[in-house]
């Protein structure tokens, strides 16, 4: 082979691979995304363009990967606890449909890496250009193989899958944090509606009582110093009611931020039906997913403290082909390195051990935490009926001419006082719902994540 040939074969094998690799890219939905434009395919849009564009049509690599992989299975199996067509599930919808998704952007370049990793056991083949002594450009074509690498390529492709499995769970927990957040501020907002209709209620009552007692003052048959104490009231009542309503503009405007779309008319509570064995905690998947990656890992800086064993095969002037035996030479640290690789191994089950145990105790003191508030939120319900009960009997009493203004006054102030006891267990009890269902992962199902 002439020397022209030759630098006319690597020209050829150069823009070969080359092309290669552009047609790879333009057929990556993600990389032809990018290529278009970032602002077209990350602004958020009302018919959920974004959403479509982002979530692909699975490779063959990447249903072989679901298949295999336990925690991706895992996570493709959760179902949402969310009512469907509820009100939760309206807001639910709307800030996930508005999502920038960056963690779906993670997963789906671990998967690209994980792809790349599968083909890692084939031959690399690439040009040499090289000018020699005498000025002469020599052209080559090198052919590299692994015969024997002490299980690092294998670490190489069983690390890649780890990391395709930690950036799903990242991804799962983005998404259910993010739900919870959007239902937190619902209920902010629910709540404050609530109290501030309260608040309205026990003003127009006070205000009543304001009136009986202006005229008891003009007929001289009450002092003015009780006046003056209800007239404080009604301005502490005001105060709340209007705190109640930034409360919950602030709440509704901080949600519609989050949302593709106004959610000032939803309405409605529900009770979710979640328990403390629904699902495997995400925390603990996390640390299993973490600990196949860590293990991989060790895998890998093992394999690279022994020889390993190639072959090279170079096509042109002077090619040829050898056996090449290669690595980090051996000394006395070697044997502590290895030990200190193997502990490695061992502290990463130790971790799922431990994130297991600590989830395991959050979920139970939630359980315990929902159980307690609906209890008392029952509790205050029958208080606040015995309040009522009370109030109705001092106002009987009132009219009747047994019972002062500020008797009727302070019977009232209390059963104000345990509506908004009750309104805050009420709330509370839901929120710990929430939460216990975002430690699970079951705001969202995993299929659509």
């Amino acid at each position: 082979m002439g020397q022209g040939s030759i630098k006319a074969a690597a020209l050829c094998a150069a823009l070969t691979l080359q092309a290669g690799c552009d047609e790879a890219l333009t057929d990556n939905p993600v990389v032809a995304k990018l290529s278009a434009g970032m602002d077209a395919s990350v602004a958020p849009k009302a018919d959920g363009t974004q959403v479509a564009a982002l979530r692909q049509t699975p490779t063959k690599h990447d249903q072989t990967l679901n298949a295999e992989s336990i925690v991706l299975q895992n996570l493709l199996a959760r179902q949402s606890v969310l009512p469907s067509g509820s009100a939760y599930d309206r807001v639910s919808t709307a800030v996930l449909a508005a999502n920038a998704r960056a963690a779906e952007t993670e997963l789906r370049a671990a998967r690209l890496r994980a792809a790349a990793a599968s083909k890692n056991w084939l031959p690399t083949i690439g040009p040499s250009i090289s000018l020699n002594s005498l000025g002469d450009l020599i052209s080559q074509i090198v052919v590299d193989a692994v015969l024997f690498d002490n299980g690092r390529k294998k670490g190489e492709r069983a690390f890649a899958k780890a990391d395709v499995e930690v950036a799903a769970v990242a991804l799962a927990e983005d998404t259910n944090d993010r739900v919870a957040t959007a239902l937190g501020l619902y209920l902010d907002a629910a709540q404050a509606r609530e109290a501030a209709g309260l608040h309205r209620t026990t003003l127009d009552e006070m205000a009543h009582f304001e009136w009986v007692m202006g005229e008891r003052v003009k007929g001289g048959v009450s002092d003015m110093s009780d006046l003056n104490v209800i007239r404080a009231k009604l301005s502490e009542i005001r105060a709340a009611a209007a705190a109640a309503q930034e409360a919950e503009a602030t709440a509704l405007a901080e949600l519609n931020a989050m949302a593709i779309a106004p959610l000032d008319d939803v309405r409605g509570l529900q009770t979710l039906a979640v328990r403390g064995t629904e699902a495997q905690p995400l925390s603990v998947i996390r640390a299993e997913a973490e600990k196949s990656r860590s293990i991989a890992q060790a895998r890998i800086d093992r394999a690279s403290q022994l020889p390993g064993v190639g072959a090279q095969a170079t096509i042109g002037e002077n090619g040829g082909a050898g056996i090449t035996v290669g690595g980090p030479g051996l000394g006395l640290g070697t044997p502590a390195r290895l030990r200190a690789i193997e502990a490695a191994q061992e502290a990463a089950g130790r971790q799922v051990a431990q994130a297991n145990e600590d989830a395991n105790r959050a979920l139970r003191r939630l359980e315990g935490d929902v159980a307690a508030a609906a209890r008392q939120a029952g509790e205050a319900r029958t208080l606040t009926a015995g309040a009522k009960t009370n109030l109705d009997l001092f106002q009987a009493q009132y009219q009747g001419g047994q019972r002062q203004v500020m008797d009727v006054v302070g019977v009232y102030e209390t059963f104000a006082a345990r509506q908004e006891a009750e309104l805050a267990l009420k709330y509370e009890a839901l929120r710990l719902q929430i939460e216990l269902a975002r430690v699970q992962g079951v705001l969202a199902d995993g299929d659509q994540i």
